[in-house]
C-alpha cells in the first residue's frame, strides 16, 4: 500500500485497521487514476503507438521490459520481437523519458524479413504495418514517494469525511442532515448552487491539498490500454 494504517489514522482516518485498508485502497486508486502513475513495483501490459523513428512512449516509469509484440491487424499469434530489436530507457534516470526505442536502424540476419539484405527491423517492421506494439514488463516507483505517502494518507481521511458528513459539517451546511451514527440521510437540491468539484474522476483527487501533493507526479497526454 502507498501509506500505512498508522500513517492514515494520523491524517484523521478512523476505523479498524481493516476498515482504515479500505479507505486507503479507494485513496490508491484514485492516485493512480488522477496522476496515471504506479507508485509501486508492478507487472502490467500496455499498448504504445508507434512514433516515426520507433520512439514508444510508456504512460507509467517502467522498470523492465520482458517482450514487446507488434500489433499486427488481423494476426492474433504475431511474434515478439527479440530483445536485440528494441532498447528501453526509464525516468528513473534523470533526463530519461519511458519508452521503448525500436531499432530501426539495425537488423538480425538470424531473423527471417530482419535480415541487413532486407531492410533489417526496419523493414521487417513497416512489411508488417506496425503502428502498435504491445509490451509486457515491470512499472511502477521502486519505493512510494513520501510526498505519494502523505498524499494517500490525507486523502483516504477525505474520501471517509465525505462518506460519512460530521455533526459539524451538518452544522456548516444546512442542507445535510446527519443521523446520529453521522450518515448524510438527506441532501436538498439546490439548482442556485454553484458547481464544485471535480469535472471528472481524473480531473482531481477531490482534495486540492492532495493535488497539490501529486503536482510532480502527473503524467499527461499518453493513454493506458492494458493493465490498470
Amino acid at each position: 500500500m502507498y501509506c500505512s494504517v498508522a500513517q492514515a489514522k494520523s491524517a484523521g482516518c478512523t476505523g479498524t485497521d481493516p476498515e482504515v485498508t479500505a479507505w486507503i485502497e479507494a485513496a490508491m486508486e484514485r492516485v493512480g487514476a488522477y496522476t496515471r502513475q504506479q507508485f509501486e513495483p508492478l507487472s502490467m501490459v500496455v499498448v504504445g503507438d508507434v512514433a516515426p523513428g520507433g520512439l514508444v512512449l510508456l504512460p507509467r516509469r517502467v522498470r523492465s521490459v520482458s517482450s514487446v509484440t507488434p500489433l499486427i491487424d488481423g494476426a492474433d499469434d504475431a511474434p515478439s520481437l527479440p530483445s536485440s530489436a528494441w532498447r528501453v530507457t526509464s525516468s528513473d534516470v534523470l533526463g530519461q523519458v519511458d519508452a521503448v526505442h525500436l531499432a530501426w536502424g539495425g537488423w538480425d540476419d538470424l531473423v527471417a524479413g530482419a535480415e541487413s539484405w532486407n531492410g533489417g527491423w526496419a523493414g521487417l517492421l513497416a512489411g508488417w504495418g506496425t503502428e502498435q506494439v504491445r509490451i509486457e514488463g515491470e512499472f511502477g516507483y521502486a519505493s512510494v514517494p513520501p510526498t505519494v505517502v502523505q498524499a494517500t494518507a490525507l486523502l483516504a481521511a477525505h474520501i471517509q469525511s465525505q462518506a460519512a458528513p460530521s455533526d459539524a459539517d451538518a452544522a456548516q451546511d444546512p442542507s445535510l442532515t446527519v443521523d446520529d451514527e453521522g450518515n448524510n440521510v438527506a441532501i436538498e437540491d439546490n439548482a442556485d448552487d454553484d458547481p464544485s468539484g471535480p469535472v471528472s474522476a481524473a480531473a482531481s483527487t477531490g482534495s486540492t491539498q492532495v493535488d497539490a501533493l501529486l503536482a510532480p507526479y502527473l503524467t499527461a497526454g499518453l493513454t493506458l490500454l492494458g493493465g490498470v
